[in-house]
């Protein structure tokens, strides 16, 4: 969790020659970048007065399907899972979404279920806890969207609140499951065909965890959310990449990876016209060939640190 930039006071702070102020070990200085990966320095973000009370760097760590979890957040355009809701807050089944309409965090449809979305407009530090709170709203609300618009009070998260285990994630080709329990009418169906030609295709594959096939215009990619620690899977793509390894189908590329949520997604330039179905063999494949090089405890060599400088160089954060 980020710390607030300590205050000016000379019992708590202090000051280099330079007159910069020093930080603590594991703390964030004011003028540092906010480890939320905004882009922004942490007094003009988190440590901003009203800037979040919290930063969870992994916030949905400990769920069994962590991994899918924050590919549907970032990730994968339009996707839906059932979550099931502990004894202690009713066992009742929830469906999990990638985006709903207008992006809300949360809906109660007529028939009484609820829609709980993942890829939302605010951002209070702790996506689980944000996710908890609008889900026990949702809980007693009548039909209608249900919104969170400041930071949720300290309280369960959505690990606490949900049965733990694999997500059973259906890729949807589109957005019509908004539609398909309500009547037509041309409002809906112009706000659909929005939505829907935002929606690249994509794939989920069966063989390895949340990795997932994309098309988008005329080029193809496949993104994996890792769930290995970020040095230890650097060290282990090196050394994949300096024997020729990281080939996940032939004429395919490595070409750099996204940080979200504490985890890294290596992404993959495929060759026009590769498709979802080619990739499962390979992805298997490459799959036991990483867990080799993780379990590779040898020194590095020239190449292979080189070659780890090289992938972390080309690091996307996106929370």
């Amino acid at each position: 969790m980020a710390k607030r930039s300590r205050s000016k006071s000379s019992g708590s702070s202090s000051r280099s020659a330079s007159g910069s102020t020093a930080t603590a070990p594991g703390e964030v200085g004011p003028r540092q970048p906010c480890p939320c990966g905004s882009g922004k320095r942490y007094k003009a973000c988190h440590g901003a007065p009203g800037g979040g009370q919290v930063f969870v760097k992994r916030p949905f760590e400990g769920f069994a399907s962590e991994c899918d979890i924050v590919a549907l957040r970032e990730l994968v355009p339009a996707a839906t899972a059932p979550l099931t809701l502990t004894e202690e807050y009713g066992g009742r089944t929830v469906k999990l979404c990638t985006l709903l309409p207008m992006a809300a965090p949360a809906m109660v449809r007529d028939s009484g279920e609820i829609w709980l979305g993942l890829q939302v407009q605010h951002g209070f530090g702790d996506p689980a806890r944000d996710l908890a709170a609008v889900l026990l709203k949702a809980l007693d609300a009548e039909p209608g969207v249900i919104g969170l618009t400041e930071a949720p009070a300290p309280g369960p998260r959505l690990q606490d609140v949900v049965v733990d285990g694999p997500l059973e994630v259906s890729v949807r080709e589109g957005f019509e499951f908004w539609v398909e329990d309500m009547d037509e009418s041309s409002e809906l169906a112009a706000a659909l065909e929005q939505a829907d030609g935002a929606a690249a295709p994509t794939a989920r594959l069966t063989g390895v965890t949340a990795a997932y096939w994309t098309r988008m215009g005329a080029k193809e990619h496949l993104r994996w959310v890792m769930p290995e620690p970020e040095d230890a899977l650097l060290t282990a793509l090196a050394r994949l990449h300096v024997k020729g390894d990281d080939v996940i189908v032939p004429d395919a590329r490595l070409v750099g990876m996204f940080r979200a949520h504490g985890l890294l997604a290596p992404v993959w330039d495929l060759p026009v016209g590769t498709g979802p179905e080619p990739l499962e063999e390979a992805a298997v494949a490459f799959k036991e060939k990483l867990d080799a090089a993780l379990a590779d405890d040898a020194e590095l060599t020239q190449e292979e640190r080189s070659a780890r400088s090289g992938l972390a160089n080309r690091q996307v954060t996106i929370r």
